[in-house]
């Protein structure tokens, strides 16, 4: 699989986060079926912020660090746009990350 095809498979997931939730790199490489891979669903979200469909403020480390923010435009461009959905942030940190948190189903 090269890069670009996981990639893109990177992105229809997260295309699919609810607005209001969040997920995790590790949350979407286990969906994918390559559970080792959230450095790799990390440099694929770094790479997706040239495409207006990609939701990639809703993707944050496996605590609910915004890991990302630093490669958005802006210093709290990633804080403002997760706020404006309504997610509270304190230091860098999602508050009550479990009640936001949104699985992607496994696929087959």
């Amino acid at each position: 699989m090269t890069n670009d095809n996981f990639f893109e498979r990177v992105y229809e997931v997260v295309r699919q986060i609810p607005y209001g939730k969040v997920t995790s790199y590790g949350a979407i490489a286990k969906a994918l079926g390559t559970a080792r891979s959230a450095r790799m669903v990390g440099w694929a979200m770094n790479a997706s912020h040239n495409l207006d469909d990609v939701p990639a403020h809703r993707v944050v480390n496996r605590n609910g660090l915004l890991t990302g923010k630093l490669h958005f435009d802006g210093t709290n461009l990633m804080q403002q746009l997760l706020e404006n959905e309504g997610i509270v942030i304190v230091n860098n940190q999602i508050v009550d990350f479990d009640k936001v948190l949104w699985i992607p189903e496994v696929r087959l």
